[in-house]
C-alpha cells in the first residue's frame, strides 16, 4: 500500500442528508515528509504515463522530461481550465486510492488519463470504477461493481460539491456500459487479458448477476468544507438509492498540495 494512504483517516463524524442518507467524513492530513511526497508524486505521474514509456514520448520533442510533462500531458497550472482540471484529477485519483487501498476494490484508472488526447479536457464517462470478487476463480452474485462520481472543491465556491457529485451519479446508469466498454478496449489494446476478463464479468447483469454500488464523493479544502451545508444534499430519485454511498474527504491547503504534487511529478521524472 502507498504510504500517503496513511494520511487519510476516518474522522468518525457523520452527517445526514435531506433525504436521510449518511455522509461519511474523512480527513486528509499530509505532513512534510519528502520520501512520502516523492512516492505520491510518482504514483500521480504514472496515471498520465508510465516511466518506461516516458523516454520514447519525450524523444523528438526537444524538451526535457519535466517540460514535456508540464506542457503536453499535465493540465496547465495557470491557464484555464487547467487549474480546475488539476483539482478534478486530484480528487478522482484520491477517491480511487480510497476505494482501492482502504475499501479493497481493484480500481483501474491510469488509462483514463493516459489516453487523454487533450491535456486541457476532462475524460468522459463514469469517474471511478471498482471491482471486487467473492471468489477469485469463479463468479458469484455478490461480486461488486462500485461506480463513483467525484467532485473537488479546493477553491472558494458557493455550491455544494457533494450535491454535484450526487447529481452526476444519477447519470451513471446511462454511462456505465460505455465506461466499461472503453475500459475493456484500452485493456485489450495493451494485451491485458486477465483484466479484460474482470471487466467483462460485469457487462451482462441479466446473465451474470452482481451487486451494484454507487457512490458520490466531494474532496474539499477545509475552508470550503466549513462553508458547505452538506445536510442540504438530496439524493431523491437516484436509481440505486438503496446502494448509494456518500463520502467527503476534507483537508488543509489542498490546492497548494495539488500544485506541489504536479511540480514534483514533473521535476522528479
Amino acid at each position: 500500500m502507498l504510504a500517503h494512504i496513511d494520511w487519510i483517516k476516518d474522522t468518525g463524524e457523520r452527517r445526514q442528508t435531506a433525504c436521510g442518507r449518511e455522509i461519511q467524513i474523512w480527513e486528509l492530513n499530509p505532513t512534510n515528509d519528502e520520501t512520502i511526497l516523492s512516492a505520491w508524486a510518482a504514483h500521480f505521474r504514472h496515471h498520465y504515463c508510465t516511466d518506461a514509456d516516458l523516454p520514447a514520448l519525450v524523444a523528438g520533442t526537444g524538451k526535457s522530461n519535466a517540460e514535456y510533462l508540464n506542457t503536453t500531458l499535465f493540465p496547465d497550472e495557470k491557464i484555464s481550465p487547467g487549474p480546475s482540471l488539476r483539482s478534478g484529477d486530484f480528487g478522482e485519483i484520491l477517491v480511487a486510492d480510497f476505494i482501492e487501498f482502504i475499501l479493497g476494490y481493484w480500481c483501474p484508472r491510469e488509462l483514463r488519463y493516459q489516453d487523454r488526447w487533450n491535456r486541457q479536457d476532462s475524460t468522459k464517462g463514469c469517474d471511478i470504477v471498482g471491482f471486487k470478487f467473492v471468489n477469485e476463480n469463479s463468479e458469484h452474485p455478490n461480486d461488486e461493481l462500485y461506480v463513483f462520481e467525484s467532485k473537488s472543491g479546493l477553491s472558494p465556491t458557493k455550491g455544494n460539491r457533494l450535491q454535484d457529485a450526487v447529481t452526476d451519479s444519477m447519470k451513471d446508469h446511462l454511462r456505465e456500459a460505455m465506461t466499461l466498454n472503453a475500459m475493456k478496449q484500452r485493456l485489450l489494446v495493451r494485451g491485458k487479458a486477465l483484466e479484460v476478463g474482470v471487466v467483462q464479468r460485469f457487462q451482462n447483469e441479466t446473465e451474470r448477476p452482481f451487486r451494484r454500488i454507487n457512490g458520490a464523493a466531494a474532496v474539499l479544502d477545509i475552508n470550503v468544507f466549513v462553508g458547505t451545508n452538506l445536510e442540504e444534499t438530496d439524493a431523491t430519485g437516484h436509481k440505486n438509492a438503496d446502494n448509494l454511498r456518500l463520502l467527503v474527504i476534507r483537508g488543509p491547503s489542498l490546492m497548494k498540495l495539488v500544485h506541489t504534487l504536479y511540480e514534483r511529478a514533473a521535476n522528479e521524472a
